[in-house]
């Protein structure tokens, strides 16, 4: 692999070579720019041996989307025509694309309660690569955010576990408002509800862990600033560590200085010699 000073930043600076190697499914992209420029009709077409041809015409369907929606339209298409046995087979595949898909295909299913759509999209969330990483909280977080308290109740163990991908997958799977998701109305208005995942990352030693729980807090500081505040001050006050101070530090990066008061000018007179 090579230094990320010469991977490619946008889609239109992918050689022609990469980008065939990731439309056969022959490698794992390396950036975001790779991710987004990934065909699916190709990619389908090389890794999809014996889809029946409306699978591939159904995936040309959502060609047009943005890429979450793209993902989502797979997820949909993909459990239709392979049905829930070919989940375990994506989940295989060297393209972390084709992963993505499985994802989605998990939070497609209308069979799983929560508990075990979370139990399902735990190999995914402890993936080697980013990005599957990323589609496996995607795929699943509007069941989340259906039923936000249970939701925390299922997640609250995860953040105890040895995995430090587990444990950020908890917080990010909950952000109120997060990255290309919809945001989570109560927990915008009563962010305290997810303290059970919060606390016991408060200290966590993992930077990748500690953004996930500053970012969280960024994103509630936006609504409940008073409250992100005061749950920030009483964190450094238990835990006197860098970890802590760190996620409190850039949890409050959104809040402005308070202005110094300005100095009143002394009246002038109108009239020389006079005070």
């Amino acid at each position: 692999m090579t230094s990320s000073t010469s991977k490619p930043r946008t889609v239109a600076s992918l050689s022609a070579d990469r980008l065939r190697l990731l439309n056969a499914g022959e490698d794992q992209s390396r950036t975001l720019a790779e991710c987004l420029a990934v065909d699916f009709v190709a990619l389908a077409r090389a890794s999809l041996h014996g889809a029946p041809r409306d699978t591939i015409r159904s995936l040309a369907k959502g060609q047009d989307l943005g890429i979450l929606r793209r993902m989502e339209h797979a997820g949909v298409v993909l459990l239709k025509d392979l049905g829930r046995s070919a989940i375990g087979r994506l989940q295989k595949h060297p393209s972390d694309t084709v992963r993505g898909w499985a994802c989605f295909m998990i939070g497609a299913r209308p069979d799983l309660d929560l508990a075990d759509r979370l139990e399902a999209i735990k190999p995914f969330a402890d993936d080697g690569h980013f990005g599957v990483r990323e589609w496996a909280w995607m795929a699943v977080r509007p069941h989340l955010a259906r039923d936000v308290e249970v939701a925390i109740a299922l997640l609250s163990p995860w953040t105890g576990n040895a995995s430090a991908r587990l444990r950020r997958f908890a917080s990010e799977a909950m952000r109120p408002r997060g990255v290309w998701c919809g945001h989570i109305g109560v927990l915008k208005e009563t962010p305290q509800l997810a303290l059970p995942v919060l606390e016991p990352l408060k200290a966590d030693p993992e930077i990748y862990v500690q953004d996930s729980v500053s970012n969280w807090l960024n994103d509630a500081y936006k609504d409940q600033p008073d409250w992100v505040q005061s749950l920030c001050r009483r964190w450094q006050s238990q835990s006197a560590n860098k970890a802590t101070a760190r996620i409190c530090s850039r949890a409050l990066r959104s809040a402005k200085p308070k202005e110094k008061p300005k100095k009143m000018k002394k009246p002038v007179s109108k009239t020389f010699g006079i005070s």
